[in-house]
């Protein structure tokens, strides 16, 4: 299983958000001033990319950067936020991440999953 996985909901619709882009981004440096691919996938007819990235990932800071303008015009959805970008410190390198997105037009919402 990956290391990082996420899951995305669309609120506005009810419905798991299909064929979103997603990347995965490592942090150049602690002070997060650069960033590197570190995988790239799209969401599954069940809202999930269950196999973004790796399997084990070092620690450091890390960020899930979601295309959400591609999914809006997608769905025909006029949305606020063209990218969700959310970042995360992973600091338990024998954990998984599981980092999902619950989603409408206008709002956004994130937790660590589990």
């Amino acid at each position: 299983m990956s290391h990082v996985t996420t899951h995305i909901l669309d609120a506005a619709l009810g419905s798991p958000a299909r064929d979103v882009p997603v990347r995965l981004e490592a942090a150049a440096d602690r002070e997060r001033t650069s960033w590197t691919t570190v995988a790239r996938g799209r969401t599954n007819a069940d809202g999930r990319v269950p196999d973004l990235g790796p399997d084990q990932l070092a620690a450091g800071y890390y960020r899930v950067v979601f295309d959400t303008g591609a999914y809006f015009a997608a769905t025909g959805q006029k949305g606020f936020y063209p990218e969700v970008t959310i970042v995360f410190d992973l600091a338990e390198e024998d954990q998984h991440y599981h980092v999902p997105l619950l989603l409408s037009p206008f709002a956004y919402s994130t937790y660590r999953g589990s």
